[in-house]
Order: structure tokens, then sequence, then C-alpha cells
């Protein structure tokens, strides 16, 4: 079962503990709870039997000075996340519980369960369709303006930074933290419709990079719920071309986990949803990400027909939202080079592969991934000596990095050239060795 996250949100506010709300219950009571039955409530997401949910409302509703319901408590038998989309201020309370929870409370937040099948699809659906949320502003504690607004933008762009240079290991405790302390209060707050779209679509960056921090460190339960979140407050913002984006890393993330239908599912969505307003970078990624969803499948001709479509788009950074900047120059040949290699044809997926390494303004961490992708393509070709050269480059580009997908890249090198006993692949397998212990 899923935590409560909920409820143990409301506890935290309510400054009240396990075993606090347990005395309440049974004061005048014949009940016997203690502070493991409301633990095993909050870890297991247990309901009490008869009346007790309603009574942990009035006890908690009674400290906060506001009316709880069996939902703001997480307690309601009745509904369940198939039911429909939640109304936006729930939507909101299940994201900062979340926040608060990976924050102070990881070894609860640690039971969540990977999202399939229906309910994988279902936000994605509730996204791209109606009804929109016609006012997002809200009542609450402290005023939220423009100032505000803009320090969550710098925010994201400073731990985006930082992710690219050491990885999603290391940044994502320092993004979670950010997002319970500093944005929870902002969206609680008070502000109107206009600045409620611009606060949740700041906010909701940072909560994407939230989930692709995650994704990185393979916490992938919790990357999905982040980026399903931040899916959420991109319809509230009303920005679609945002929305598209987060619907990519979905597609992302599906495709390291090998759903490849589901990755073409998500990004035709993804271009259907956004119905026209998706950035060219966006569209040249959607379709070279179902390039390789094809050629995984073994499907040629998807395969040719999304990496043709992905082709010829012109793409201007002036023109482009601040998240699309990991769709550098040479990333589709990459794209490309890997689909390539996986439907067997090896010399056209080295000449994408080097294509790919031209450009010399690509982040270090582009660099190791494109280099790793050459590599493997070496490896496969033979051609040894040169792939474990390659790999020696990729390992320089590394260093330092705390991530799990480049350790799973140098993983893949390593193995990919372990048949081969040469002092070149010798080197680079001690190499690789030193470098995977860094903690992932």
């Amino acid at each position: 079962m899923e935590p409560n996250l909920l409820l143990d949100a409301l506890l935290g506010e309510a400054g009240m503990s396990y075993a606090g709300l347990a005395a309440r219950m049974n004061h005048g009571a014949a009940t016997r709870y203690d502070h493991t039955s409301v633990a095993r409530w909050v870890r297991d997401h247990a309901i009490p039997r008869g009346a007790a949910p309603d009574l942990i409302c009035d006890i908690l509703g009674a400290r906060l000075g506001r009316v709880l319901t069996l939902g703001d408590i997480g307690m309601d038998r009745a509904g369940s996340p198939g039911d429909g989309p939640p109304d936006l201020g729930t939507a909101l309370s299940h994201a900062t519980a979340l926040w608060r929870g990976d924050d102070q409370r990881s070894e609860i937040v640690a039971r969540t369960t990977l999202l399939r099948g229906p309910a994988a699809v279902a936000p994605v659906f509730e996204w791209e369709n109606p009804p929109d949320d016609r006012d997002v502003s809200h009542r609450g504690p402290g005023r939220v303006g423009v100032a505000e607004v803009q320090r969550v933008r710098a925010a994201r762009d400073r731990y985006e930074q930082m992710y690219r240079r050491v990885g999603g290991v290391p940044v994502r405790p320092r993004v979670v933290a950010y997002l319970h302390r500093q944005v929870a209060p902002l969206v609680k707050g008070t502000y109107d419709d206009a600045t409620g779209r611009e606060l949740l679509r700041a906010a909701g960056g940072l909560v994407a990079l939230a989930g692709i921090s995650a994704y990185d460190a393979d916490r992938q339960p919790l990357a999905q719920r982040y980026l399903l979140h931040a899916l959420r407050m991109a319809k509230a913002s009303g920005s679609r071309s945002f929305g598209g984006y987060v619907v990519a890393l979905l597609a992302n993330q599906a495709m390291y986990r090998g759903t490849y239908r589901q990755v073409i599912q998500y990004a035709e969505t993804a271009l259907r949803g956004a119905g026209g307003h998706l950035s060219p970078a966006l569209v040249v990624d959607l379709h070279a990400l179902q390039a390789k969803a094809y050629a995984r499948m073994g499907d040629t001709a998807g395969c040719h027909r999304h990496m043709a479509r992905s082709y010829g788009v012109e793409i201007r950074r002036e023109n482009e939202p601040p998240e699309t900047g990991y769709v550098q120059p040479g990333l589709v040949a990459t794209q490309h080079a890997e689909a390539l290699r996986r439907l067997g044809d090896l010399r056209a997926a080295q000449e994408h592969a080097e294509q790919a390494l031209a450009p010399d303004d690509v982040h270090t961490r582009g660099q190791a991934h494109r280099l790793a992708t050459f590599a493997l393509i070496l490896a496969q070709r033979g051609e040894v000596e040169h792939a474990a050269d390659i790999g020696e480059q990729m390992l320089d580009r590394a260093a330092g990095m705390e991530s799990g997908r480049i350790a799973e890249r140098v993983r893949d090198v390593v193995d990919a050239l372990a048949r081969h006993d040469t002092a070149a692949v010798r080197d680079l397998r001690e190499r690789a060795v030193q470098h995977l212990d860094v903690p992932m």
C-alpha cells in the first residue's frame, strides 16, 4: 500500500505526535490506540474501523482551526486514484505532502510504488482533456507576488546547472528541501489567478527537476510521482508547452523502464495535447524518442519514419523555454545513433554518433552520454582499442558526477568490452571500478 502522506503532513502541521493523536482518540473511549497504530495508518495507509477516521478529522481540524474531510486525511474509503482527476486544491495537498515526506520522512516515502497501466496513463489523459482550471487563485498566510515567483524560477535554473555538473544523487535532496521549505508556503499563500498561474508554472519547473533528479538517482516511483505532480501544475498554469515537456520526461522514464508502447503513447499525447504550442526542440526530441522506441521493438519502418520527422526542424534557442536547454546541438544525432545501433545498422549508427560529438558547446553530462553511445557502437563493430579510448574520454567527462544514469552507461561500455582482455580494456575497467565506487 502507498503511505498516507496526507495524514503525516497534517500531524506535522498540527505539531502532534503519533502518540499524541492516539491518546486524544482514546480519551473517554474504550479504544486502545497507541503510536504504532497511527504509524501503521501512515506507513501502510491502513484505515481504522468505525468512526475513528471521523474522529481524526475532528481532532486535527480543531487543532488546525479548519474543517477536515476524510479525503483531506487520506481516509476516504469511497475514493480511489481511478475515480477521476482531483481538484487543484487536493492535487496541491498531495504534492506538498510528498515534498514534506521526501524531505523529512524518507523511510515512509520509500514505500511509494510505481504506477502502471491505466493508472500511469490517466493523469496524462486528464492533462490533455477538459475541464481546465478556471481560477487558480488562493487565500492563505502570506502574499505571493512577482518577486517570489522570480525566486522560484531562479532556484530551478541554479539547481539545473548543478544537476548537469554533479548529477541527480547530490542535487535531489537539495531540490526537495527547497520545495518543502520555500515553495510549499508560497503554494499555500495568497495570490490572484494571474499570479497563481505564474507561480504554478515556476513551481512545476522545479518539481519536474526533482523528478529528473529522482530518475537519475534511480528512485523511479518517486520520479514518476514528481513528474505527475508537475504535469498537474502545468495544466493549472495554462502552459500547454510546459505540459508537453513534462509528458516528454515521462516518456523518457518509460523508455528507461522498457515500456516502449507507453513511450509512443506519451509522445503522441504530448504532440497532440499541446495543440501546436510545443517548442521545436521538444517536437524534435519527441520524434527522436519514438524512433528509439520503435527500434527497441524491432520496427524498422516506424523508427525511420520518426527519424525523418525529427530532421529539418529549426531550433532557435531564444525562442525556447528554459527547460528545453537539454536539446543541445547533436542530441538528435545521438538519439538516432542509439536507434540505429539497436536495429543493427552500425555503419549509419557510427556516422550519427560522430556527428553528435562535433559540437563543442555541449555540457559535460551530455558529452559523457554521447561518448558512451559512440563507444558502444565501436565495441559492437569490433573496434576494441578505439572503443576503449572513447570509454576513457567518457570517464574523463563523468569524473565527479554522482549519477545513476551515468553509472549505468559506464557499466554498459565495460560490459560491451568484457570479453576482450587487452591492456586498454583492463585500464578502462580499473578506472570504471573507481568511478562506480562513488555512492549512487
